[in-house]
C-alpha cells in the first residue's frame, strides 16, 4: 500500500555528499524511497518479531555513514539488538519516536538498493502498526543537522501470511477469511420487522396497541416552564424528518389538544429510579412526554424520534405515522460516559460536537474530555501560554530533551503540518462553546488533567516556561509551576516507551500547576453557566523505577520516613491533591491506580484512606487483574467500569490487518460492547488478551457481593486515539460499538446476566443478541446516514465460501444486503444482488451494503 507523505521543506542547503556535482539537491532528496515489511512474528525467541526497511535510492547522490539519519514513529515496542551485522540499526528514541542510522561503512549509491533488518518486542499485525511519518534528517560534515525531507515514496508491504497475522506461537485468535467469518455468521439469522427492538437502548416498559397518530404540519409543540430546550431540540428534529419547522408554544393546555406533543414534568420513578426517568404516550390525540426532570423529558423526546420510521429520514415527508405506543424508562445506571481522547491526535470543535450528539441520542450522559497526555495539550489556559504553543503542536527537535514536543503517530517533522494530526488546541471560546453544547443536550463534560504520569506535554511546556522567564531574570517566577527535579537521573520507561513523562511530586510547585489549571477551567465551566463539580485527576502507569534517583524525592523521603520507599510516592501525591480539590467541592476521578497502593512485590491492592472521600476509581483492568473492579467495589469504592475485554473502542474489531486499532487488551467488536455483564463479569469476561479461553485465571477470584452492587456507579467507554486520525476513523471505532454499549448502560439487565448454567445463558444471549443485531442492521445503521449530515460508521464484511462450484455468502447482521462481482471489480449498488447459493468461477469479491447505501470493505473468494 502506498503512503504518500506531503512534502514539506523550510529551507534546503548544500550538503556535501559524494556525487558527481557534490550537492544534494531536494530533488534528490525526494528519490529516495523507503519500504517496509514486517517479515515474521514467529522469531526463535517467542513473543518478538523481525521487520525490514528496504531504501532505495533513485536519485544522483549517495547516502554515507555520516550525512542521514531516517526518523519515524511506530507502536512504540522495545527494539532489540540485531545477532548479526546490519547496514543500519533501529534505535528507540522517546515514545513511539524512531530512528534508522547507519553504521560504520554504511553507503546507498545512486541507483542502489539496501536491506536492513531488525527485531522488536511484541507481534506486529496491523498496517496501524508501520513505521509512520518518515522523514530525513541530513547532516554537514561536521554532523550539523542541514535540512529535513519528508519521504514522498513509501511502501507498506501487505501482511499477507499465517507469520504476520498472528502475534506469535501463543496467539490462539482464528485469522480473518472470508471461510472463517462463513461459518461464525450461521448463527445468525434474519427476523420479521414486527420482531425488531424498536428503541435502542431499550426501554424498561414498551406496550404497543393497535391505532397510529399522524405527525402532520398542524401538530403543535406545548411545553411546560423549564422545558424550553428540550422543546427547541424536538422542533429542530422534527423539522430534518418533515422538512417542516414546529412552533414550539409555552405553557400546556388546559384540556385534552388534539394533533399535539405535550412536554411536561412530573413524578415519575421506573424502576425505582427517578432521575433521568420518563413516560412517553402516543395516542389519538398525540404525544405525551413527562419526565421527572428535564432530562427525562430530553430522553423521552430521544425515543419518539427512535420510533420515527426509517424512510422519513430517506425522505422527509409532512406526513409520519406513529403507532400507539405507552413507554416507561429510567437508565440501569446513573453515569453512562466516553472518553474521548483528543490529545494523541487532535478532534476538531466541530468533530466533538458531532460525538456529543451522538452521545446524546444514545442516552449517553457523560464525556471525559481527555485534552492532556503526553502528546499533546488542548485546552488554552490564562497566565500559561506554553501549555499551548508549546504543547498543543509536535515538531522535529535534535534532542529528546529540549523543551518541544517530538513528533508522535505519524504527525512528521513539521509544527501545524496541514494534513496531520498532531497539532491543534480549543481556545477558551471554544472549549465554551462545547461546555454549552453538552449542555443543552444533557451531556456532563469531565475535564481532565493526568498527573503524575502521562504528563510530558505540561513537562516540556513548563519547561519552555522556566527557560523563557529565567532569561528574563525572573527566577522565582520561573520556578512558580515548574514540573521537574533538574538533577532526576531515575530510569524508567513507561507503557508507552516515554523515559521523561512523570512530573515531580516533591515539588510544591507541582500542585500549585494543578491548581492553576483547576480554577482556570472552574472559570470556563462558570462563563458556560455550570459549575464544574468533578475533575479526572488522570493517574494511570506512573512506570517502575520513577523518583528513585531524584534528589528532591529523596530529601521527601527522609523528612517522611513512614512514605518508605519511591514506590509510594504515587499515593503520596494523591494524598496531597484530594484535600486540595476537596476545598473546591470537587469529585475526584481517576483511573484505578489512584485509589491503590502497591506491595514491595508490584501487587496492587485498594487503599482504605480514600473510600468515602468521593475519590472514584475508573477500573480497566479486567485481564491483567480480573478481579480488581469486584475488590474495589467490595472494598467500599464507588467505581466506574471501563473494561478492557468489552468496552475499549480503540481496540481493533479482529485481526484482520488492514482493520484499524490496537489489540493489547484482545478485540472488541459490537458484540462485546452488547455482551457485558456488570454485576457478574467473570461471565462476559471469555479470553486473555491472546485468545486463551478464561476460566481458570477465575478460580478463587473476588466476585461481586450483592450489597456493592450499589458502589457501580456506571459503565464508561474508551476511545484513546493512538490509531485515530480525524473525525472520519473516530466515528468508524465508535460506531457501531455504540450501540452495544448504550444497551448495557442503560437498559435493565438483561434475562442472561443471572443465568448461572452456562450453556442456558450463552444460548440466551445468542436468541437476544440475534434480535439486537438485526435491530441495527435493519433500522439503526442507515438512520445514521441521515443523522447530523451523516456519520461514517462501519459494516462488516461478508462471510462467503465456494461448494462444488456454488457461492454461499452471509453477514453477521441479518438485514445488510450482499452484492458480488466475478470479474475483479469493485462490487458497487448495482452489482449482483446475493440472494441464494449461485454458480460462480474465478475471483468473487462481495461487500455487504445497509439501506442507506453504504457498504463494507471487499471480502475475497476463490472458486477452485
Amino acid at each position: 500500500m502506498k503512503k504518500s507523505f506531503l512534502l514539506l521543506i523550510a529551507s534546503f542547503f548544500v550538503l556535501a555528499a559524494c556525487s558527481p556535482s557534490g550537492k544534494f539537491s531536494k530533488e534528490e532528496a525526494q528519490k529516495i524511497g523507503v519500504s517496509w515489511k514486517l517479515i515474521t512474528n514467529f522469531t526463535e525467541v517467542d513473543g518478538t518479531f523481525k521487520a525490514k526497511f528496504t531504501l532505495k535510492n533513485g536519485g544522483d547522490v549517495a547516502l554515507n555513514d555520516k550525512n542521514w539519519t531516517l526518523f519515524f514513529n511506530m507502536s512504540p515496542r522495545p527494539i532489540q539488538a540485531n545477532k548479526s551485522p546490519e547496514p543500519a540499526k533501529v534505535e528507540h528514541i522517546n515514545g513511539d519516536w524512531y530512528k534508522l542510522v547507519p553504521e560504520k561503512d554504511f553507503k546507498l549509491n545512486a541507483g542502489d538498493s539496501i536491506t536492513i533488518n531488525y527485531f522488536g518486542t511484541s507481534g506486529v499485525i496491523k498496517e496501524t502498526d508501520a513505521p509512520l511519518g518518515l522523514y530525513f534528517v541530513f547532516y554537514d560534515e561536521e554532523g550539523k543537522e542541514k535540512d529535513i525531507v519528508q519521504v514522498a515514496d513509501y511502501t507498506i508491504e501487505p501482511f499477507t501470511t499465517k507469520e504476520q497475522i498472528l502475534r506469535g506461537k501463543g496467539d490462539l485468535e482464528a485469522i480473518q477469511t472470508a471461510e472463517l467469518r462463513y461459518k461464525q455468521n450461521l448463527v445468525m439469522s434474519p427476523i420479521d420487522s414486527g420482531q425488531l427492538q424498536k428503541i435502542i437502548p431499550a426501554p424498561v416498559k414498551i406496550t404497543n396497541s393497535p391505532g397510529t397518530f399522524t405527525l402532520n404540519t398542524e401538530t403543535a409543540i406545548y411545553y411546560e416552564t423549564g422545558l424550553e430546550g428540550e422543546a427547541k431540540y424536538l422542533s429542530e428534529n422534527l423539522k430534518t424528518v418533515t422538512g417542516k419547522a414546529y412552533q414550539a408554544k409555552s405553557g400546556l393546555p388546559e384540556a385534552a389538544t388534539a394533533n399535539s406533543i405535550i412536554l411536561k414534568s412530573g413524578k415519575v420513578q421506573v424502576n425505582g429510579v427517578s432521575k433521568e426517568a420518563y413516560t412517553l404516550g402516543i395516542n389519538g390525540n398525540g404525544v405525551t412526554i413527562t419526565g421527572s426532570d428535564a432530562a427525562g423529558v430530553f430522553y423521552g423526546v430521544q425515543s419518539l424520534m427512535a420510533l420515527v420510521p426509517l424512510e422519513a429520514f430517506q425522505k422527509p415527508a409532512a406526513v409520519i405515522s406513529l403507532g400507539f405506543t405507552q413507554i416507561e424508562d429510567a437508565p440501569r445506571f446513573y453515569f453512562r460516559g466516553l472518553h474521548l481522547d483528543v490529545a494523541r491526535n487532535f478532534q476538531t470543535k466541530e468533530s466533538v460536537k458531532r460525538i456529543i450528539d451522538l452521545l446524546a441520542t444514545y442516552k449517553i450522559n457523560q464525556l471525559l474530555f481527555y485534552t492532556a497526555e503526553d502528546e499533546g495539550w488542548r485546552v488554552e489556559i490564562d497566565g500559561l501560554p506554553e501549555l499551548t504553543t508549546v504543547g498543543a503542536q509536535r515538531e522535529h527537535t535534535s534532542n529528546m530533551n529540549n523543551s518541544v514536543l517530538h513528533p508522535s503517530y505519524g504527525s512528521g517533522p513539521i509544527a501545524n503540518d496541514e494534513g496531520k494530526f498532531g497539532a491543534g488546541y480549543y481556545t477558551k471560546a471554544d472549549f465554551i462553546e462545547i461546555l454549552k453544547y453538552a449542555k443543552e443536550r444533557h451531556v456532563n463534560v469531565i475535564p481532565e488533567l493526568n498527573f503524575p504520569g502521562h504528563a510530558r506535554a505540561a513537562i516540556k511546556s513548563m519547561e519552555a516556561r522556566y527557560d523563557r522567564l529565567m532569561k528574563e531574570g525572573k527566577e522565582k517566577e520561573a520556578n512558580e509551576y515548574r514540573l521537574i527535579d533538574p538533577d532526576d537521573k531515575s530510569v524508567y520507561i513507561s507503557a508507552q516507551g516515554y523515559k521523561d513523562n512523570v512530573v515531580s511530586v516533591a515539588r510544591e510547585s507541582t500542585y500549585h500547576f494543578f491548581e492553576k489549571v483547576v480554577d482556570e477551567m472552574a472559570k470556563m465551566y462558570k462563563e458556560a453557566g455550570l459549575t464544574m463539580d468533578t475533575f479526572h485527576t488522570g493517574g494511570d502507569e506512573v512506570a517502575d523505577g520513577v523518583w528513585e534517583k531524584s534528589p528532591m524525592a529523596a530529601k521527601l523521603l527522609k523528612e517522611n520516613p513512614e512514605i518508605k520507599s519511591a514506590k509510594n510516592l504515587q499515593s503520596y501525591f494523591v494524598r496531597r491533591l484530594v484535600p486540595r480539590l476537596e476545598k473546591r467541592n470537587l469529585k475526584i476521578h481517576g483511573w484505578e491506580e489512584v485509589a491503590l497502593t502497591k506491595t514491595s512485590e508490584g501487587k496492587y491492592l485498594p487503599n482504605p484512606e480514600f473510600i468515602g472521600k468521593q475519590v472514584v476509581p475508573y477500573i480497566w483492568n479486567n485481564v491483567f487483574d480480573v478481579d480488581l473492579g469486584n475488590r474495589m467495589a467490595n472494598a467500599g469504592y464507588q467505581v466506574i467500569l471501563c473494561n478492557v475485554t468489552n468496552l475499549y473502542f480503540d481496540m481493533s474489531y479482529n485481526n484482520d490487518p488492514k482493520e484499524p486499532g490496537l489489540y493489547w487488551g484482545g478485540f472488541v467488536n459490537t458484540w462485546d460492547n452488547w455482551a457485558f455483564a456488570p454485576f457478574d463479569m467473570f461471565k462476559t469476561t471469555y479470553t486473555t488478551a491472546m485468545g486463551k479461553p478464561m476460566v481458570e485465571e477465575f478460580v478463587g477470584k473476588e466476585k461481586l457481593k450483592p450489597e456493592a452492587r450499589k458502589n457501580i456507579l456506571g459503565l464508561e467507554a474508551e476511545l484513546w486515539s493512538e490509531t485515530v486520525k480525524g473525525r472520519d476513523m473516530m466515528e468508524y471505532m465508535i460506531l457501531p460499538k455504540l450501540f452495544g454499549f448504550a444497551e448495557s448502560a442503560w437498559s435493565p439487565q438483561r434475562s442472561w446476566e443471572t443465568i448461572e448454567d452456562k450453556t442456558a445463558r450463552e444460548k440466551s444471549i445468542a436468541a437476544g443478541w440475534n434480535i439486537f443485531a438485526n435491530s441495527i442492521a435493519q433500522k439503526e445503521i442507515p438512520r445514521l446516514s441521515y443523522l447530523n449530515g451523516g456519520y461514517n460508521y462501519r459494516l462488516p464484511l461478508p462471510g462467503a465460501i465456494v461448494e462444488n462450484g456454488m457461492l454461499k455468502a452471509n453477514v453477521d447482521m441479518p438485514g445488510l444486503t450482499i452484492r458480488y462481482t466475478t470479474d475483479g471489480s469493485e462490487p458497487t449498488a448495482q452489482s449482483a444482488l446475493y440472494a441464494n447459493p449461485v454458480k460462480v468461477s474465478g475471483t468473487i469479491k462481495l461487500k455487504t451494503f445497509d439501506k442507506a447505501g453504504k457498504s463494507s470493505r471487499t471480502s475475497i473468494v476463490e472458486a477452485k
